[in-house]
């Protein structure tokens, strides 16, 4: 069985987008997605890289070219550090 994570953007959802639901209908066996709660960003991993890397180098850059930008934003991501995930944010509640 395959997981993949998505966020709620409308074209994930199944009910939403005829390509995703006729992918499932051939291919649900194998696969199984997990939805991240709505509106919460806060619990989508990547995002806490977005938010960094925005703070460090996007933010009121002064970059003259998107070759400069691009090498800073290069640089900035080899220097990073892993960081932990909340990993109970994505764990399922078995019912009583």
């Amino acid at each position: 069985m395959i997981h993949v994570i998505c966020d709620n953007a409308r074209f994930h959802n199944p009910e939403k987008c005829r390509r995703i639901k006729d992918y499932l209908t051939k291919w649900g066996h194998r696969v199984q997605l997990h939805f991240l709660p709505t509106r919460a960003p806060e619990t989508n991993p990547i995002e806490r890289v977005w938010w960094r890397l925005h703070e460090a180098i996007t933010r009121n850059h002064q970059c003259q070219t998107m070759d400069e930008l691009l090498d800073r934003v290069l640089a900035w991501l080899e220097t990073r550090t892993p960081f932990e995930i909340e990993r109970d944010v994505y764990i399922k509640k078995r019912a009583a």
